[in-house]
């Protein structure tokens, strides 16, 4: 087994820098083509200054779905059209459609975020899900994408939630590199843990728990500051190169489970595995003061800190059974902590995670 890690071919990041998008296009090939989500087709597009008709860059609404039907009206766009470069612009299925799409094309992809809600716009993989929104599997690309281009006024227009979120999925990234680190687990990228992936994991959380309160603010009056720099370079690039060179293990598998119950189907990704953080430290047995960390910092910036903040305030034992058990499914992450987990032991995670959670409300320190 050998270290492996895995990085965007050029991240570029700053207020205007979607202007940079016809250069980056050129520099990759002759023909472009972006795969546009309709807020950017409508909203974002018409705004940045971009004459694409005089650059001769063509424009594909996307279809709503990350799904095989897609990728091939997409694919069939590609071949008419003779793109050499494709352009993903707006949210997450946008975004994995375009790569997924370029990876089978053998072509180049620039990824283009509208929000930093995830870590998926620097990754080599993606999700591919049914015509009717059901996820189906993750696919992984020969390469990561060979731009990520990342205005932050673009960025900071968008809810704040979704920054948030995106710092749920963030807080994870060192805990589970630690994991698999000490477990000498396998990483996203099908190696070992490098100590570049580790430290850029670390400094992930450190970024978040510095700047994570002040971005939030900014993000709610819709304004770009170094904090809100900060925070959108973590929740973007460095969790993304730390979750894919670190690797993976409770937080997300957890999420993985939490998504079998219908009553967390409206919460967004970062939002889930922030408690799959929570469990996850009661899980692998974190001090009081690191726990305490964690959960105050969620407290502060609105991530959920109990079941019913994931729409699970009723869930009885039976029903958090099943995400218990999706979450130990063989080939889920969970097996990288050290140990053996069993839905057991992630029943009473997620259980002792809500009882704190909902302790530190009624003591008022959240």
């Amino acid at each position: 087994m050998f270290k492996k890690a895995v990085f965007p071919g050029k991240y570029i990041q700053g207020s205007g820098a979607i202007k940079e998008l016809p250069v980056l296009i050129e520099l990759l090939g002759n023909q472009g083509l972006i795969l546009a989500s309709p807020t950017v087709k409508n909203r974002v597009l018409p705004g940045c200054g971009i004459d694409l008709d005089a650059l001769g860059i063509s424009l594909e609404a996307f279809g709503g779905e990350c799904c095989e039907k897609e990728l091939g009206r997409l694919s069939a766009v590609i071949g008419e059209k003779h793109v050499d470069v494709l352009v993903g612009m707006g949210g997450g299925k946008t975004i994995d459609t375009a790569k997924i799409a370029a990876d089978r094309a053998g072509i180049p992809v620039i990824i283009v975020p509208t929000i930093a809600s995830t870590d998926a716009p620097c990754s080599g993989c993606a999700v591919l899900y049914t015509e009717d929104g059901i996820f189906d599997t993750v696919y992984y690309q020969k390469l990561n994408p060979s731009a990520v281009l990342v205005d932050v006024d673009i960025i900071a227009a968008s809810p704040a939630r979704f920054l948030v979120a995106g710092m749920g999925d963030a807080l994870a990234t060192w805990f589970e590199a630690r994991s698999c680190e000490r477990t000498q687990s396998v990483n996203e990228c099908g190696g070992l843990c490098t100590t570049a992936g580790l430290n850029i994991a670390k400094l992930c959380y450190e970024t978040v728990l510095a700047y994570g309160v002040a971005a939030k603010a900014a993000s709610e009056q819709h304004i770009v500051t170094p904090a809100f720099e900060h925070i959108v370079e973590a929740n973007i690039l460095l969790s993304g190169i730390g979750f894919e060179s670190a690797g993976l293990a409770a937080a997300h598998a957890i999420h993985n489970g939490l998504t079998a119950l219908a009553e967390t189907h409206s919460f967004y990704h970062g939002e889930k595995v922030a408690f799959g953080v929570l469990a996850g430290l009661q899980l692998t047995d974190t001090s009081p003061d690191e726990s305490s960390t964690v959960f105050l910092f969620c407290e502060e910036v609105g991530l959920p800190t109990t079941l019913a903040d994931i729409g699970l305030e009723n869930a009885g034992r039976e029903k958090l059974m099943k995400a218990a058990e999706k979450t130990c499914e063989p080939g889920q992450s969970i097996h990288h902590e050290a140990g053996v987990m069993t839905p057991e032991k992630v029943l009473h995670a997620m259980i002792a995670a809500d009882a704190i959670g909902q302790a530190r409300k009624r003591d008022g320190r959240s």
